[in-house]
């Protein structure tokens, strides 16, 4: 018999909510989200989402190029 525990690592995708991009519920497919600090979540039919960069910004890593020191 298969084992129903979550492995998160070996799934081929995640769900998450990505910012500037258009993103359909998949729970109910409609596209209207209300945007928190770490999650989104579906105004129709209340799935929610991580949003992507959340765990990012949380654990203090930043996107992008490091920021460039003045010259003293």
């Amino acid at each position: 018999m298969g084992s129903y525990s979550l492995d998160f690592l070996s799934r081929p995708f995640s769900l998450v909510y990505r910012q500037n991009a258009v993103n359909h519920c998949p729970g109910c497919t409609h596209t209207n989200w209300m945007i928190g600090r770490m999650v989104a979540e579906c105004a129709f039919c209340g799935t929610v989402l991580p949003l992507r960069d959340s765990a990012l910004l949380a654990s203090g890593h930043r996107r992008g190029p490091p920021p460039i020191a003045a010259a003293a």
